[in-house]
């Protein structure tokens, strides 16, 4: 560990009392998914929001808990952060519970909640590939990625910056057998395979120069 903060020193005496990310990473809560060894990056480059299921709840002010909205709301106001990725997974566990009959949600009640927060993706999704399963998990992990980044713009003028190209946000699907991420491409409404052999500095100059 000494040798490890001796390698960083100068670093981590940099972040002492600030920080300065460039982007904010939201991610999955799943143990396979580790957004630094994704995208090669340093501490105090990423400020990361991880849940269930990598969801982006819609804008609003609660008197609840609201950990990831209020999470998003520090990164875009506190921390001025102008670029975004939402990054969903293969393999979900979040996105196949959506699927779970009652019964297997009945010990998980928060979870079941939670997760209704991609009703609207089911639904999509039921009408096409009720019966396919590996097929409905696979479509419920990229159509919920597209539905985080839609919640994204209800963000106080996120909207705005977004659409004047002020604020950057990309939607990534991570393959966990592989290692490949196919990056959304809202004009096409598709999923782009990005380059096999890339480091976090080529995708930083691909998508966020």
């Amino acid at each position: 560990m000494e040798e490890n903060y001796a390698e960083h020193a100068e670093l981590f005496s940099s972040l002492a009392n600030t920080q300065t990310p460039h982007t904010l990473f939201i991610g999955c809560s799943d143990s396979r998914v580790v957004p630094g060894l994704i995208t090669s990056t340093k501490p105090g480059e990423m400020f990361v929001v991880r849940n269930i299921a990598n969801i982006v709840p819609p804008y609003r002010v609660s008197d609840d808990f609201v950990a990831t909205t209020a999470a998003i709301e520090y990164a875009l106001y506190a921390l001025g952060i102008k670029q975004i990725i939402v990054c969903g997974h293969s393999n979900c566990g979040g996105c196949a519970a959506l699927f779970y009959d009652e019964a297997k949600l009945q010990k998980t009640p928060n979870v079941k909640k939670w997760i209704n927060l991609m009703s609207g993706v089911k639904d999509q999704i039921s009408k096409h590939c009720a019966n396919d399963k590996a097929k409905r998990e696979w479509l419920a992990e990229r159509l919920n990625i597209v539905n985080s980044i839609r919640n994204l713009l209800t963000y106080p003028n996120v909207k705005e910056g977004y659409m004047a190209g002020e604020i950057k946000i990309f939607g990534w699907h991570y393959i966990i057998e592989t290692g490949e991420i196919f990056n959304y491409d809202p004009h096409n409404d598709h999923f782009a395979l990005l380059n096999k052999d890339y480091d976090y500095e080529k995708i930083s100059h691909q998508l966020f120069d």
